[in-house]
């Protein structure tokens, strides 16, 4: 029996760029899916895909509602899936509202969304992680840059580039409050990171990611491959993008909020397994094992 090695080794002693070993998309490309046929080329080829004012006014109005609850419900909590900013006790993200929360439990299993991403992934999927991010005027903090599935690979043992994110936008996402950055193209490329994991390393991750990110050398060549664009819109607004690409968002010093949901869909093809950096795996409610 031959002994298959790790293609997206990092977490070591140097910093490497490694083609993607992995198709982008699994599934077959059709005319009566969800996504149309350039839909899917277009996410082929760039690793996102932008759908602004996907959902209705009043879908909006309620998304809202329930988030404004959830954020005050959690003012005074001290549950481990409430992650704070690193300098303030503001919340910066909410973990496993899918499970914690029956509202967000229903719009994570929306038709809507499984169905695209079933069709991007080639399967069934099940969630491997859900949170809303919040980023609050004046004092939400930065997303540095990174790939997810260095971060799934590494510490929780995602095998292979067979997941995707949809982040539905819960407020304005503007040029001024912090949006999210993508790297166009980025998704073709691994980039393996420098450190060996710190035991626990999430607890402090969570609230400012000091490895699992990639050295500036590697951030420059692909800024300069790929550029860089901000995929921004109204309340409502939905983005795709793949495990893989590049992204992160900077501080907000704007007096406007900017809050997102985010649920991460992974091919039951691709269950995790022991972490990649030899970690202890994170938490249930960072990345769904049962």
């Amino acid at each position: 029996m031959s002994i298959q090695t790790d293609p997206y080794v990092s977490r070591g002693s140097r910093s490497q760029i490694i083609e993607r070993q992995d198709p982008v998309v699994y599934g077959n490309s059709r005319d009566n899916g969800f996504l149309t046929r350039e839909q899917i080329r277009f996410y082929d080829e760039n690793g996102f895909l932008f759908l602004p004012d996907f959902f209705s006014p009043n879908e909006i109005q309620k998304l809202q509602q329930e988030q404004d609850r959830l954020w005050m419900d959690n003012q005074h909590h001290n549950d481990p899936e409430i992650i704070r900013e690193s300098q303030s006790d503001l919340i910066r993200s909410i973990f496993a509202v899918h499970r914690n929360d029956p509202f967000f439990s229903t719009l994570c299993q929306d038709s809507r969304l499984v169905s695209m991403a079933q069709e991007i992934l080639g399967s069934d999927v099940y969630i491997h992680q859900s949170r809303i991010n919040f980023k609050s005027g004046f004092r939400g903090k930065e997303f540095y840059w990174h790939s997810d599935f260095e971060t799934w690979h590494a510490e929780d043992g995602m095998p292979r580039m067979r997941a995707l994110s949809i982040s539905i936008a819960l407020t304005e996402n503007n040029l001024f409050n912090g949006p999210l950055m993508v790297m166009p193209g980025s998704h073709r490329y691994f980039i393996s990171c420098v450190g060996a994991t710190p035991k626990n390393h999430y607890q402090e991750s969570l609230r400012k990611q000091q490895y699992g990110i990639p050295d500036d050398d590697s951030l420059t060549f692909l800024a300069r491959q790929c550029g860089i664009e901000m995929p921004t819109g109204s309340p409502g607004s939905l983005l795709l993008f793949d495990c893989n690409i590049m992204h992160g968002s900077s501080s907000n010093i704007s007096p406007y909020p900017r809050s997102n949901v985010f649920v991460v869909y992974n091919s039951v093809e691709n269950r995790v397994e022991a972490p990649f950096a030899g970690t202890e795996p994170r938490p249930e409610y960072i990345a769904t094992r049962d």
